[in-house]
């Protein structure tokens, strides 16, 4: 009876101390296992912030003309879907910017800009389009480019859209919201006014009205800014 009592006694102490020495090892597991967890987590938070960040338009452009400033130009290069009929001053002005097929914002320095954001599938746009194109004609002889930025589109049907509405005026291209995201642009249509001296006086935000665009016209003359205005109604980017 003694010998059964002692061996189990010493299977009981065997096994506490196999206990006590495998503890340390299963916190120090779950201590990892949360560890990781967490850095999952922190890393997904992370990434999300970054992908939000990165899809975020520019405000940049509104703040300055908020505060009564102009601001520079962002970056505009793109390729030409349509040169338009530029009459002769302004054929000869562009000629160097339009040799290589593409445009680039800082190519046009000397010459007045308004910048339209359009795309064929947004409804505000058609409605807009012949307030555009009639405002071109006034404007072409004047030394004012008119240029569109078709974006998201197809290409097909960007060009019958154009040919719908008789848009006679250079036209480039971004399949993407890329650009758009660099000027701060949120929907459809969205209007710059951009100076001769390169700088974005003025902003419309949704349709154009003729007022609207004889303020604007009136700004990107004179290089006084304006501050970012609401227009009419404006469709949703892809």
């Amino acid at each position: 009876m003694w010998i059964f009592t002692k061996a189990a006694t010493k299977r009981r102490v065997a096994i506490a101390v196999a206990t006590e020495s495998s503890t340390p090892s299963r916190r120090t597991r779950g201590l990892a296992l949360r560890g990781t967890v967490v850095l999952l987590v922190s890393l997904f938070v992370a990434l999300l912030a970054w992908g939000l960040l990165t899809k975020a338009p520019d405000d940049r452009v509104d703040q300055a003309l908020a505060g009564g400033e102009s601001s520079p130009s962002p970056e505009l290069s793109l390729p030409v879907l349509q040169r338009g009929q530029l009459g002769p001053r302004l054929a000869r002005s562009l000629a160097p910017a339009l040799a290589d097929g593409r445009i680039d914002i800082q190519e046009l320095r000397g010459t007045p800009v308004v910048l339209n954001y359009w795309a064929s599938w947004c409804a505000p746009c058609r409605e807009e389009a012949p307030l555009l194109e009639r405002s071109w004609r006034e404007q072409r002889d004047r030394g004012v480019l008119f240029l569109g930025l078709d974006q998201q589109d197809i290409t097909g049907d960007a060009r019958a859209f154009m040919s719908e509405f008789e848009v006679s005026y250079l036209n480039v291209r971004d399949p993407t919201d890329r650009t758009a995201r660099r000027w701060g642009v949120t929907g459809i249509p969205e209007t710059f006014f951009i100076s001769a001296s390169g700088r974005v006086v003025g902003h419309v935000i949704g349709l154009l009205s003729p007022e609207l665009m004889r303020q604007g016209l009136l700004a990107a003359r004179t290089g006084r800014a304006l501050g970012p205005q609401q227009g009419g109604a404006q469709g949703t980017a892809r």
